[in-house]
């Protein structure tokens, strides 16, 4: 199958943020009386929108959540990614290897396009996907030109606050592919979790999944075409 572009998810893929966003999001469950681990924590939600999930804590907690307890933890969240985040081992290398080939890629992921301007950002990352000008324009202050806007000219980054629909649903990708002016079935997805991977399948799109902090085996159950666990193995697996 010829390859006519690449859709990365962010988390696990591009930043190793995950351990991060799960640290914080099981001391904030354990502060409402659940006794999560780190590992329950990232069985339960990794590869999930957040803000779509805050009823199953409820149900959890039994009791409504504080209004402000997904504000808390995006920022506790921000500041711990600011501080800690790094990229993915060789994922440089890779993206060098789509500019050489001209291999149109862009970014789609279950979370909002602000923690992924924190993470990209933080890692080195974020002008690989985004030109100067387009942040300026994604923060516009509300209600001036601009702001608000969905597909911006010189970003190649998509998000869960741009779709109707998070991950699982096919969403995100298919947006993503649509803005590279490309045919979903026509696109390479790279994912490290079950959830996405069902994303990228439902797209249509041939799924990698990432495995070197994930089991294969759920990739591989959830749709994914091949796994590899060191991102170097990536470009043969993109080759026609």
């Amino acid at each position: 199958m010829r390859i006519d572009a690449v859709i990365f998810d962010c988390d696990g893929v591009l930043v190793d943020s995950e351990p991060i966003t799960n640290r914080v999001l099981t001391a904030m469950l354990v502060e409402l009386g659940l006794a999560f681990t780190v590992e329950q924590t990232m069985r339960t939600f990794m590869g999930k929108a957040l803000r779509e999930e805050l009823s199953i804590i409820e149900a959890l907690a039994g009791r409504p959540l504080p209004p402000d307890w997904y504000a808390g933890f995006a920022r506790r969240r921000d500041e711990a990614l600011a501080r800690e985040v790094k990229a993915v081992p060789h994922i440089e290398t890779v993206l060098d290897a789509l500019v050489a080939t001209g291999l149109p890629h862009a970014v789609a992921s279950g979370a909002d396009r602000s923690k992924m301007r924190v993470t990209l950002g933080t890692t080195g990352l974020l002008d690989r996907f985004e030109t100067a000008g387009a942040r300026i324009v994604a923060a516009a202050p509300a209600g001036t030109v601009g702001h608000g806007v969905g597909i911006v000219p010189g970003s190649r980054i998509f998000g869960a606050d741009m779709v109707e629909r998070a991950k699982p649903a096919p969403d995100v990708y298919l947006l993503a592919a649509r803005a590279l002016g490309v045919d979903a079935a026509r696109c390479a997805v790279v994912e490290d979790t079950p959830t996405g991977t069902a994303a990228g399948v439902a797209a249509g799109s041939l799924v990698l999944g990432y495995c070197a902090h994930t089991d294969a085996r759920a990739l591989l159950a959830a749709g994914a075409h091949a796994v590899f666990d060191d991102m170097r193995r990536l470009p043969a697996l993109l080759a026609p």
